[in-house]
Formats: structure tokens, C-alpha cells, sequence
């Protein structure tokens, strides 16, 4: 049966954020993840945590100045100061509080900049990853498809498997999100099959809506056993956005069985 991390960037969403820990242990979790937790005092989400029993699994890097576009900076030229700056405190979130990886946000890169993106992108992810080895904190490169952040460097599976390749360092892998390789690549199984060797994290939501994985597209206890059958014995991230409320919400593990 697989294993759980609750985004509680997402669920559990009518909740000041550090409160959304508690909910997440009230409701069965013993793991949480999340996107950006630094308006949070570390020391005050790490007594959260640790008051509840819960282990924060995963978050990101900062995205940057989101209102002049950014989502992300790994792959923005002139920008390597920042994208340091942000893995710095990323990082230092991780050891403080124990989080085994990292999503590093690549941004939103224009058209006819991609080639030398791709290489800043590049040489920022395998200095980034050197940086943090000795913590053993994993970096996770995440493909956003191109309807919901378009520009947005990566968006292939495929691409990331190639890149992390190029990278060339053990502790950068590919963070497989159903809901964004369904919409870009299909074909999910054999994707699973091809990056076996590589993905390091997984994300689930119904496809096309977002919501609970018990609707639409994606036929899910299939995916749970072809992760299982390919090896793949990693927490599984619930990123996805309640139809209503998370807890009422959360029956669709009983009805697809895994709980």
C-alpha cells in the first residue's frame, strides 16, 4: 500500500499555514510537504512539527518576484546570485527541520532564451546539488505543464530525465507529478517504466480538474502499482485541491482502498 505526504499547501487550505500541521496528524498524516514555508519562522514551524508528531518531507525553493513574473530562477540568465540566495535558504530550512528534499522551480524563461537557459539551468543545478550533498538533501526537478504556468522552463518528463543526465550529479532527480506529465506527455506507465532510475519524488491530482484523484483521466490505483512493480517505494505527495473541504474530501483513499 503506498505512503503518504499531505501538501499542506494545498489542502487543509482554510487554515492559517503552521495550523494546517495539526489538521494534517488529526486526519491520519504522519508526513507533510510543502511549496514556500519561509514567512514562517523555522524555529516556529519546527516546534509545530515537532509538537504534532509530523515530519515535513519536501518544499521548495522561493519563486521569486512573483508579481514581475518569476517562478522560479534556476534557469534564469543573469540571476545566479538569487537562485544561491534562495538554495541557501532552502537549505537551511532542510537541516533545521530534517527535510530530505528540496523542489528546485526552474522560472519562466522566454522562447528565443531557452538554449542558453538550458545551460544556466544546468550549471546552477550541479553547483546547488554539490552544495547541499553533505546533508544528504535531494534535489527535486519538477516538469509544470505548459497550460496552467506556460514559459515555464521544463514542462517534459522527458526533458528533466535528459537533463539530470547532463547534470550528472546522484542527488538531482526528477519529481514524476502525474497531473503535469498526464498533460504534457500521457502515457504514464511507460514514463514510470523509462524514469525509474531517476524519479525521486511523485505527485498525484485528478486530471484535468486538480481536485481529489478519484476523478477523471488517471486511473490511479494503476499508477500506485506500477510505481510499486518498478520499484518506486517513495512517499507519495497529495497535491491537489479539495473539491470541498480536505477532511470530507479524503474518503476517496477508502474508496480507491489505500488507507
Amino acid at each position: 500500500m503506498p505512503a503518504f505526504t499531505a501538501n499542506i499547501a494545498f489542502l487543509f487550505a482554510d487554515r492559517p499555514f503552521v495550523e494546517r500541521i495539526d489538521a494534517a496528524r488529526a486526519a491520519g498524516f504522519e508526513n507533510v510537504e510543502c511549496h514556500f514555508p519561509y514567512d514562517t519562522p523555522v524555529e516556529t514551524l519546527k516546534a509545530r512539527l515537532d509538537g504534532a508528531g509530523v515530519r515535513m518531507t519536501g518544499l521548495n525553493t522561493a519563486p521569486g518576484d512573483i508579481r514581475a513574473g518569476d517562478w522560479g530562477l534556476a534557469g534564469l540568465i543573469g540571476r545566479e546570485d538569487d537562485f544561491e540566495a534562495g538554495v541557501r535558504q532552502a537549505a537551511d530550512y532542510a537541516r533545521a527541520l530534517g527535510t530530505p528534499m528540496i523542489h528546485v522551480m526552474a522560472g519562466v524563461v522566454d522562447e528565443d532564451a531557452r538554449p542558453q537557459a538550458y545551460r544556466t539551468y544546468v550549471r546552477n543545478l550541479r553547483s546547488a546539488a554539490r552544495a547541499v550533498a553533505a546533508d544528504g538533501i535531494t534535489l527535486l526537478l519538477e516538469p509544470l505543464n505548459a497550460r496552467d504556468r506556460p514559459g515555464y522552463l521544463v514542462s517534459r518528463s522527458d526533458d528533466i530525465a535528459e537533463l539530470i543526465g547532463e547534470i550528472g550529479e546522484p542527488n538531482v532527480r526528477l519529481l514524476f507529478d502525474a497531473y503535469h506529465v498526464q498533460i504534457m506527455e500521457g502515457d504514464l506507465i511507460r514514463r514510470i517504466e523509462r524514469h525509474a532510475p531517476v524519479i525521486g519524488h511523485v505527485q498525484i491530482a485528478a486530471v484535468p480538474s486538480r481536485a481529489e484523484p478519484d476523478e477523471g483521466e488517471v486511473h490511479f490505483p494503476a499508477i500506485f502499482d506500477a510505481l510499486a512493480a518498478n520499484g518506486y517505494d517513495g512517499l507519495i505527495g497529495l497535491e491537489y485541491k479539495p473539491r470541498g473541504s480536505t477532511e470530507e474530501g479524503l474518503a476517496w483513499m477508502d474508496r480507491l482502498g489505500v488507507r
